[in-house]
């Protein structure tokens, strides 16, 4: 090519529609190669260089940034991964400021009075919201001799992931359900039924239950009153069970007494059905259903 066909670094720059410092930014990278030096020793590039620079400002526009830039111009197959990537992350931004949007909507809507509380709530909170205080909460709730295969499968069904795009009612539900699992969780309180004990099998039971909750699902969705069936034979067989037992007349007696007794949290499935917002009935409102079967408070 002879130095007639060659620009400039300025005559590529007025091409182009950019700075001169752009294009020498760009050269300085090696995002753009010269196509040689005038006699003067100064850069000269060939006209292939304006698309190549075109080409840079449109990625440079999605704001990739130089280093990536440059795996794009070296790799034909790395704008799509590139592009992937940014997306993902756009997507999390744009959560972010979508909980932030209806974090600040409640406040605004809020009276005085419950201006303080609900800041101290949403500010415990990061944003994006994390789910790691509400898996602690559930991983000491359990019995420490559950399989991991279990562990993970109900710590997986008890927490709730925070909506993409929440309504200022969500929010303020995740933020109670935070607080809820960042509290204390005093061994007492833990279920007497699920404690472990010397002859308790804990896999018994909660592999029982997860086939119970499915079983009982379809009843509680309809709203139908808490009665016996397949559903209830499974719960307490579970529990049976994983006492080395039988379901009997005797046991049924017995574990629904210890059932009423014990503290539940129902708060915290209530919270967590505003979080998801799903018509699922969740684990702790079929429970609850199932132990309303069990003592006949149908």
């Amino acid at each position: 090519m002879s130095t007639d066909d060659m620009w400039s670094i300025g005559e590529l720059a007025e091409h182009a529609g950019v700075t001169v410092k752009t294009v020498r930014f760009y050269s300085d990278r090696g995002l753009l190669p010269e196509a040689g030096r005038s006699g003067g020793g100064h850069r000269r590039y060939g006209p292939e260089a304006l698309d190549r620079l075109r080409l840079i400002r449109s990625l440079r526009t999605l704001d990739l940034p130089v280093p990536d830039v440059g795996r794009v111009l070296d790799q034909e197959d790395a704008l799509e991964d590139l592009v992937a990537a940014q997306l993902r992350e756009l997507g999390s931004r744009m959560a972010a400021l979508r909980w932030r949007e209806a974090a600040l909507q409640l406040l605004q809507d809020c009276t005085p009075e419950e201006r303080a509380d609900r800041l101290r709530l949403i500010g415990a909170v990061g944003t994006p919201p994390s789910t790691a205080a509400l898996a602690r909460f559930w991983r000491s709730w359990l019995p420490p001799r559950l399989p991991a295969r279990l562990t993970t499968a109900i710590v997986d069904q008890a927490v709730p992931q925070p909506p993409g795009d929440p309504t200022p009612e969500q929010v303020l539900a995740f933020a109670r359900l935070h607080a809820f699992a960042s509290g204390p969780c005093p061994d007492t309180g833990r279920p007497v039924a699920r404690r472990p004990e010397p002859d308790y099998r804990p896999d018994v039971l909660y592999d029982g239950l997860i086939e119970a909750y499915a079983l009982a699902a379809p009843a509680v969705r309809s709203a139908h009153p808490p009665r016996e069936g397949e559903a209830l034979d499974c719960f307490v067989s579970a529990h049976a069970r994983a006492r080395g037992t039988h379901d009997t007349p005797a046991f049924r007696r017995a574990l629904g007494s210890q059932l009423a007794s014990e503290l539940r949290i129902d708060d915290y499935w209530r919270l967590t059905a505003v979080v998801t917002g799903s018509p699922d009935p969740t684990p702790g409102a079929t429970d609850a259903w199932l132990c309303a079967a069990l003592s006949g408070r149908g």
